[in-house]
């Protein structure tokens, strides 16, 4: 049996003053949009005990292209070690873009908490 192997990710940021990390683990482009996939460890509070965490992404790419957050979701994952969740923005990623600088804002029980991020894109430098 082979060992479980935890996919090194594609970018990861302490957030929320240092008390968890978001790791970015896939960016997959859509025709009109583009999705990433994360996890936050350790997890975020159940929202029945606390308020809610809510984000809003917000990114540019290196052709100068803005994208806008489009919605998301997350959830405790089913061993509760950590948070998964995905966002997603609008339009779809610029053919040409080889990297993107991404913001995450964080807010909680009023407070903002951003993040920044930058990811390669599939694309090549010429």
């Amino acid at each position: 049996m082979k060992p479980h192997r935890t996919p090194v990710p594609l970018a990861s940021v302490k957030i929320l003053d240092g008390a968890h990390e978001l790791s970015v683990h896939n960016l997959q482009r859509r025709d009109d949009s583009f999705t990433l996939l994360y996890t936050i460890t350790p997890p975020l509070p159940a929202t029945a005990e606390h308020s809610p965490v809510l984000l809003a992404l917000e990114a540019m790419d290196d052709v100068g292209n803005e994208y806008f957050d489009w919605g998301g979701a997350y959830g405790a994952a089913g061993d509760g070690t950590h948070t998964r969740g995905s966002v997603t923005a609008q339009p779809a990623l610029a053919a040409k873009a080889c990297e993107i600088r991404v913001r995450i804002t964080f807010l909680r029980e009023g407070e903002e908490h951003p993040c920044h991020l930058v990811l390669r894109t599939s694309a090549t430098k010429p």
